[in-house]
């Protein structure tokens, strides 16, 4: 049986007093993708937020590797391998590509460890070496969502999350970082979590998904079976 990395039990989440999520009930499990699918204003943000501790929880739990982490805090979930990527294309845009990975692996202080994850986001994607002198900011959309990714893993994550990462790509450009995505997963443990409106590229790379709906859960299937289905848009 897989072992969880993240669940939650009847979580709510909002801002303030309004509530966005109700009684959301999710995991993750070790070298798993999970996909979450929902239009703008679905919950799937707010509830990223949530499990990461930018927010607090407005009611139910937590638990991250067996243990309660509802009252963390952002920097703690960090610090204990969560790491996300965000839609917006987000990289030191004055910083060249290696000073951007390096910012990425600052928390650890050991030098070869460091060396040696950015080798492996050189190998993942080559570009980014070719051009590791680079201003970020002069690069084009696809090659700074590869930053971004680089960012994220020069911290070895536990758990990466990944928000609308299809958001304004070519669709060859997605299917690379998709396909690098799943070889980390396959290769490192890695888990994941995908916030996606496009539900046949996700589909293509995630084992699970979970469709939202003004704030709910309102199916859980497995990636064969959602691939199997005519159409989504009745959950939608």
């Amino acid at each position: 049986m897989a072992e969880n990395l993240l669940r939650t039990e009847n979580l709510q989440a909002g801002y303030g007093k309004k509530q966005v999520v109700f009684d959301l009930n999710i995991r993750i499990d070790k070298a798993e993708i999970v996909a979450i699918f929902g239009h703008n204003g679905s919950g799937k943000s707010t509830s990223m937020k949530t499990l990461l501790g930018v927010l607090p929880p407005l009611g139910g739990s937590i638990f991250y590797e067996d243990k309660d982490n509802t009252k963390a805090s952002s920097r703690q979930n960090v610090r204990n391998g969560m790491a996300l990527i965000p839609s917006e294309r987000f990289v030191f845009q004055d910083l060249t590509v290696t000073d951007n990975l390096l910012l990425g692996g600052a928390n650890d202080q050991n030098a070869d460890r460091r060396a040696k994850r950015m080798e492996l986001v050189y190998e993942m994607f080559p570009i980014l070496k070719e051009r590791s002198a680079q201003l970020a900011g002069t690069m084009s959309g696809g090659q700074q969502r590869m930053v971004s990714l680089g960012i994220a893993l020069m911290s070895n994550p536990k758990l990466l999350i990944l928000d609308e990462p299809s958001l304004g790509l070519a669709p060859s450009v997605v299917e690379q970082i998709f396909s690098v995505v799943r070889k980390l997963m396959q290769d490192t443990g890695l888990s994941v979590l995908l916030l996606e409106q496009n539900v046949g590229a996700a589909l293509k790379v995630s084992d699970r998904g979970y469709v939202m709906r003004s704030g709910r859960v309102v199916l859980e299937e497995n990636a064969e079976q959602m691939r199997a289905r005519d159409s989504y848009w009745d959950f939608f």
